[in-house]
């Protein structure tokens, strides 16, 4: 592969995926990931902030249901001291503004029951969707209309696999899944890019679980085609890119570099295959384990903040096979894989951000051959915003 296509300053080259580069805050009009479903009991309410947007879910008889999270009265969040008097509604602990869940109508203020504000206004909700233990919601402009379905923001369902077996799918019957999520520091496209980015190996090189299964992760993979990194455009199905790890024609793994005398580590080899979807998710099939998958959601907070979402998920067909599943996450895949190894990750990312926010990364960044993965990212993400969430505070000029 030429390095023609990346060497030098970038700013010549952001007008291939400008909009990209304007999407700061995320892009708008997409499902993401806002809750656990057992982090939502039935009764309860949590705050969550997806792209500026603060939310407020309810769980009320089972069903869990997002409105906004901020009081038409005097602003203050409702999750900030959650209270719920009455099925299907929730109240503003300050003056006793009561919504109804299901479309947000100001249904009653406690102190004040014949106000003639009631019926005539009220909140913002959010279309929801749960499934496989996630409460996922809808967010962005207010008039989109209907959302697409959920699978439209998701990754491809795996039919190529070449250990002739189907990768789990986020929606599939018959799964189990656990996992984590944290706020960090850093933009939302550096720590997507970062879970893509074959180039960033080297931060790994003495984690502890390649150690531990003495795993053969390469120092880097080169990329041998223009073809390695695959660009999927589903008609109104998934967007996104995926590196073809699976195609010895198009990479070369990079196992020793004399002239810093450094070797890969590990002896076992081991079958995995990485993507990155719109808006911010990522694949990594086979991985932690074999038949096993992690996906990764980088959801916009602000501009500066994102919610990372690590998730593993496999098939389990009887109780057995979750309780050996749930041993394996709590002592294995959690510890090791999501605290451990992607821990690394995290640090770069965070390290990452001063650049991109002090000094302008995106029109000063050096890119290389092996950010052929990324560049393609970005023009895919590029072709295919729906919108743009932008900063919800008040221009102070």
């Amino acid at each position: 592969m030429s390095s023609k296509h990346f060497n030098g300053s970038s700013a010549g080259v952001t007008r291939h995926y400008a909009p990209y580069v304007q999407a700061d805050w995320g892009y708008a009009n997409h499902w993401y990931p806002a809750l656990f479903s057992d982090e939502l009991a039935d009764g309860a309410v949590k705050g969550v902030t997806i792209g500026g947007h603060d939310i407020a879910l309810r769980r009320s008889a089972g069903k869990a249901y997002a409105l906004s999270d901020r009081c038409i009265h005097r602003g203050v969040k409702l999750s900030a001291k959650p209270m719920c008097l009455s099925e299907g509604t929730v109240t503003c602990w300050y003056h006793g503004y009561t919504y109804g869940v299901e479309d947000g109508t100001l249904t009653t203020i406690v102190g004040n029951p014949d106000d003639s504000l009631i019926g005539t206004t009220g909140l913002r909700t959010y279309p929801v969707e749960e499934v496989n233990g996630l409460i996922f919601v809808f967010v962005g402009d207010r008039d989109y209309g209907t959302p697409p379905p959920l699978e439209a923001d998701l990754p491809i369902r795996v039919t190529n696999d070449p250990n002739d077996t189907p990768v789990p799918h986020l929606m599939d019957e018959g799964i189990v899944v656990r996992g984590i999520h944290r706020k960090l520091v850093g933009n939302w496209r550096l720590a997507a890019e970062n879970g893509l980015d074959p180039g960033h190996l080297l931060v790994h090189w003495d984690n502890q679980i390649l150690v531990a299964l003495d795993r053969a992760l390469p120092l880097g993979v080169n990329a041998l085609s223009e073809n390695a990194t695959e660009e999927i455009d589903v008609p109104n199905g998934p967007k996104g890119v995926m590196n073809r790890y699976d195609r010895p024609d198009l990479y070369k793994p990079v196992l020793e570099n004399p002239k810093v005398d450094i070797k890969a580590r590990g002896t076992v080899p081991h079958y995995f295959r990485t993507s990155l979807w719109v808006p911010g998710v990522l694949m990594v099939e086979h991985w932690p384990i074999t038949d096993h998958v992690q996906y990764e959601f980088y959801v916009p907070i602000d501009d500066h903040h994102h919610e990372y979402w690590e998730i593993v998920a496999t098939r389990a067909g009887s109780d057995d096979e979750r309780r050996e599943f749930d041993f394996k996450y709590e002592n294995f895949f959690k510890p090791l894989a999501l605290e451990g190894f992607n821990n690394s990750d995290v640090f770069a990312r965070e390290a990452t951000e001063e650049h991109y926010t002090r000094f302008d990364g995106w029109n000063n960044e050096i890119l290389c051959d092996m950010d052929y993965s990324i560049i393609a990212w970005r023009k895919m993400a590029a072709r295919h915003p729906r919108g743009f969430f932008e900063s919800p505070y008040l221009d102070e000029d």
